[in-house]
C-alpha cells in the first residue's frame, strides 16, 4: 500500500487546539498561529470531587491521571491570553469517569491490564471534547493536538477494496510516536483532525519552545503512569481481596494484595523470595490467583484478540501480513493475522482474530491492544483476550 500524508491547516482556517499545559500542545498551537490560522484553545476538565486533589510527592506530572488539573487549566488560560487565543474549558467529567476511570478499575479487577489512554482518546479527547466544542456553537475547520502521529489516506484503496479512509500513520520521531494510542479513532473523526508535530522530533519541539519563550519549555514532561497514591485512591471504593501467589505447578509461593495490583510480566513488588527472577505469568481472576514463572515461560507464539476495528470499517475475512505491536513500548514485529474460528463457543466481542508471530513474544497481557501496521500506517487493532 502507499499512503498520502494529509495537508496541514492553511492560513485563514479556524483550528481548535486541545491544550494540556505541556510543551507539545503549546508548540502545536503556536505553529498553527505561525501558519496564519485562527487558534482557539480548549482544555478538558475531567476530575470530579469524587477523586480528591492532593499534593504529589513526585515532581513528575502525571498526565491525565493526575487529579490536580486546576494548575494546568490556569497555565493554559494564561498561555492563550499571552497569545491572543480564545480559550474555553470543556467539562468532560462524566465521560472521563465512565470510559476511563471505571473501565480502568473494572479491567484490573478482572485480572486484565487496561490501556486507559486508548479509551480516553476514543471517547474523551476526540469524542466528548469535540462534542463539547460543538455544543458551545464554535465553528472550526480542524481539531488539532500535540500528538506525535500523522493523518494519511491510501491512494489505491485498502484490503483489496476501493475504500480510502483517513488513517493514522506513525510520526517522524519514532521514539515519541503515539500512533498506537490512536488506533481506535474512526475515519469520520480523523477527517477533521491534524497533528502539527507529525514531522518534528521532540528536540525540535523543545527548541521551538525555548526560542519563543514558552513557559512549557521548562515544564516537566507528563508521564503516562499511575503514581501509587493515585492508584490507591482510585481503588478505595472497595477493599482489595487477598489471595495466593502460586507457580505453574500450583505450589503456593506467597500471598498477593489483590489482583488489581498486578499485571502480566511484572517483576518488582511481588513480595516473594526465589533463587531466580520470577514474573507474573498470568492472573486467574475466577480463583483469585496470581501465577508466577521464570522469564522463558512468558513467551507466546500467538494471541487471540477481539473487539477489532479496521480502517474504514473494512471487513477482512482472509489472513494478511502486518507489523504488530502488543504495547506502546514494544517494537513492531512481523505477524500473520487471520480470523479465529471460535470452536469452543467462547464469549467474544465481534469477530475474533488470531495473531501469529514470526518470533515468539513475551508478557502478552490480556486487556492491552494489539495494533497492526502496514507501511507504518495503522490498518487494524483489537483487544488481547
Amino acid at each position: 500500500m502507499s499512503f498520502i500524508v494529509q495537508e496541514m491547516p492553511k492560513a485563514g482556517d479556524v483550528v481548535v487546539v486541545g491544550l494540556s499545559g505541556g510543551v507539545d500542545s503549546s508548540v502545536a498551537a503556536c505553529l498553527l498561529r505561525d501558519r496564519g490560522c485562527k487558534v482557539i484553545g480548549v482544555t478538558m476538565s475531567m476530575w470530579s470531587g469524587d477523586y480528591p486533589q492532593f499534593e504529589s510527592e513526585s515532581k513528575l506530572h502525571g498526565s491525565c491521571y493526575d487529579p490536580n488539573e486546576n494548575e494546568d487549566i490556569e497555565q493554559c488560560r494564561k498561555f492563550c491570553e499571552e497569545n491572543n487565543f480564545e480559550y474555553f474549558v470543556i467539562d468532560v467529567k462524566s465521560e472521563y469517569e465512565k470510559f476511563v476511570l471505571e473501565y480502568f478499575k473494572n479491567e484490573y479487577r478482572s485480572g486484565r491490564t487496561p490501556n486507559p489512554c486508548i479509551q480516553c482518546n476514543r471517547f474523551v479527547k476526540f469524542g466528548a471534547l469535540i462534542e463539547g466544542v460543538k455544543k458551545l456553537g464554535i465553528k472550526f475547520d480542524y481539531f488539532c493536538t500535540g500528538h506525535y502521529a500523522k493523518i494519511v489516506k491510501s491512494d489505491e484503496g485498502i484490503f483489496e477494496s476501493d475504500l480510502r479512509p483517513f488513517q493514522i500513520g506513525c510520526a517522524t520521531d519514532g521514539v515519541k510516536d503515539q500512533a498506537y494510542f490512536l488506533y481506535r479513532l474512526p475515519s469520520e473523526v480523523l477527517e477533521k483532525v491534524r497533528f502539527p508535530l507529525s514531522e518534528l522530533t521532540k528536540q525540535q519541539v523543545f527548541s521551538y519552545a525555548k526560542e519563543h519563550g514558552l513557559f512549557s519549555a521548562d515544564k516537566e514532561e507528563s508521564q503516562d503512569f499511575i503514581p501509587q497514591q493515585y492508584f490507591d485512591i482510585l481503588f478505595s471504593d472497595k477493599p482489595s481481596v487477598k489471595g495466593d501467589i502460586i507457580n505453574l505447578d500450583g505450589k503456593k509461593l506467597g500471598t498477593h494484595r489483590g489482583i488489581e495490583h498486578y499485571t502480566i510480566g511484572q517483576r518488582r513488588g511481588l513480595g516473594v523470595s526465589a533463587n531466580k527472577p520470577l514474573y507474573v505469568h498470568s492472573i486467574d481472576a475466577k480463583n483469585n490467583l496470581v501465577v508466577l514463572s521464570e522469564s522463558d515461560d512468558l513467551e507466546r507464539s500467538f494471541l487471540i484478540a477481539d473487539d477489532w476495528v479496521f480502517a474504514g470499517d473494512v471487513k477482512v475475512s482472509k489472513p494478511f501480513r502486518a507489523k504488530v505491536k502488543i504495547r506502546l513500548a514494544s517494537k513492531p514485529v512481523d505477524a500473520t493475522i487471520e480470523p479465529y474460528e471460535n470452536a469452543e463457543q467462547q464469549a467474544f466481542i465481534g469477530q475474533p482474530y488470531k495473531v501469529v508471530f514470526d518470533t515468539p513474544q513475551k508478557a502478552i497481557a490480556p486487556g492491552q491492544s494489539v495494533v497492526a501496521y502496514i507501511d507504518n500506517v495503522i490498518v487494524a487493532g483489537g483487544v488481547i483476550c
